[in-house]
């Protein structure tokens, strides 16, 4: 029995296109026990994998292998569900997915099946997001973060933050209703301490969420510093491949040029640039406005300079640079290597001390706990904040442009202020669901669709 109800069963290929020793045909909807019947010639036991001949409608056999059905709303679509499990050859696949629709099912759009897991409440978006992320992920930890999202891990914390914001509404709630009594139960001693730790918390959340960007999106990593200090042999060194013109004249490089590579399991986009300084050349200028907005828009700055050179300042366009590289080592005379957190020496010319730099270390120490996040799911974060410090979050705008504090109704008025301020709203928000008041004992419910 399905749990939505839904109309239509839909069918499509799960796996992908190609050739190779195992295909899959998914089906889900409420005629899925009949196809199997069509498709086997017998009703299948739910959860219980049955070897069968895949039969046309002419009883010839199409193909051989595994059926498996999954009752709703215990299955991943929260329907009932149907996978034949065959050959991966994609004639063999196509007329077996013929034969389902055949049955009476339409194919399926793409990411339907998890629309529907979705709709059902099996999944929240962070995990439908989180599927997507594994299929496309580049790199060992992209796809272990993404397992961490779709395991649940990143809405498990929004959650608890949910269960612990709803418990401090009940005593604002009360002190609403209960104005008239002789119980201030906001006085209590600990709503205060409670608070901040929920302020820790949510910092603590978004500073996962951003590390967790980083898996799915990789992270940019800008070369900066003065002309000829050794920023594209650094990074011919680190995209093993001579990409970037290396002279001895000053300003040779004058254009933005890319290289991506895995780093110990993270993505990242490497990029050389113009060096800075001023010039009357017009087309070594743009070169350096160019590097300025690749600055502005970088995960991880790393100021080159030589190591012969005094301790060099920040460069004005970022006063907080992710890494200082001390290069030319060979000229100083000094040994390769970490010198303290975020600054190393290194000799682009040899290769020494280009063992992994301390300041990206720590980085990506800190990637191997986050749960991968999407731009969608960052852009819906983005919102939720701002929709926290908007003038509706109990201040109205007056007709001079200045604020009020929103005046107070009696009984429901003022639950309903209450409900328009709630951080609740920005949590759910996170995973697109609507609030639910329940029990505080395990997970917010969902709504029913």
């Amino acid at each position: 029995m399905t749990r939505t109800g839904s109309a239509d069963t839909i069918a499509a290929v799960a796996t992908a296109p190609g050739r190779g020793g195992v295909g899959i045909v998914r089906v889900s909807g409420p005629a899925s026990a009949d196809i199997a019947q069509g498709v086997v010639g017998k009703r299948l036991t739910p959860r219980r994998a049955e070897f069968a001949d895949f039969r046309d409608a002419r009883d010839e056999t199409l193909d051989q292998g595994i059926a498996l059905y999954f009752e709703g709303p215990h299955s991943f679509t929260g329907e009932d569900v149907l996978e034949l499990q065959g050959h991966g050859g994609p004639v063999v696949l196509d007329l077996v997915l013929a034969r389902v629709l055949e049955l009476g099912a339409r194919r399926a759009n793409p990411g339907e099946f998890s629309e529907r897991a979705f709709v059902n409440g099996r999944i929240d978006l962070v995990q439908a997001e989180a599927i997507l992320d594994l299929v496309n992920s580049a790199t060992r930890q992209a796809a272990l973060g993404a397992v961490r999202s779709l395991s649940g891990a990143f809405s498990e914390h929004v959650h608890v933050l949910d269960r612990q914001v709803l418990a401090l509404r009940v005593y604002c709630e009360a002190a609403i209703d209960f104005a008239d009594e002789e119980i201030d139960f906001l006085s209590e001693s600990d709503i205060g301490d409670r608070l901040e730790a929920i302020r820790e918390e949510l910092t603590t959340l978004r500073a996962n969420a951003a590390q967790g960007a980083l898996l799915n999106d990789g992270a940019s990593i800008v070369f900066v510093g003065a002309p000829n200090v050794g920023k594209s042999s650094i990074f011919n060194r680190l995209s093993g491949d001579e990409r970037a013109i290396v002279t001895a004249i000053p300003g040779t490089t004058r254009d933005t040029l890319t290289a991506d590579f895995d780093l110990d399991g993270l993505p990242v986009r490497v990029i050389d640039t113009a060096g800075l300084r001023d010039t009357d050349d017009p087309v070594e200028a743009e070169g350096v406005d160019r590097t300025r907005r690749a600055m502005a828009q970088a995960d991880i700055v790393v100021e080159v300079v030589e190591d012969v050179c005094a301790e060099p300042a920040p460069p004005a366009e970022r006063s907080d640079p992710t890494l200082l590289v001390r290069n030319k080592a060979d000229l100083s005379g000094r040994d390769p290597g970490r010198i303290e957190a975020g600054v190393v020496r290194v000799c682009a010319l040899t290769g020494d001390g280009f063992e992994t730099p301390g300041g990206l270390s720590e980085r990506r120490g800190r990637l191997h706990r986050a749960a991968a996040t999407s731009r969608r799911h960052r852009r819906r974060r983005r919102r939720a904040r701002r929709r926290g410090r908007s003038p509706r979050g109990g201040r109205r705008r007056t007709p001079r442009g200045g604020t009020a504090h929103r005046a107070r109704a009696p009984g429901d008025h003022r639950r309903r202020d209450l409900d328009r301020r709630s951080p609740r709203r920005n949590l759910c928000q996170l995973l697109h669901r609507q609030i639910s008041y329940a029990p505080q004992t395990g997970r917010p419910s969902r709504p029913r669709q």
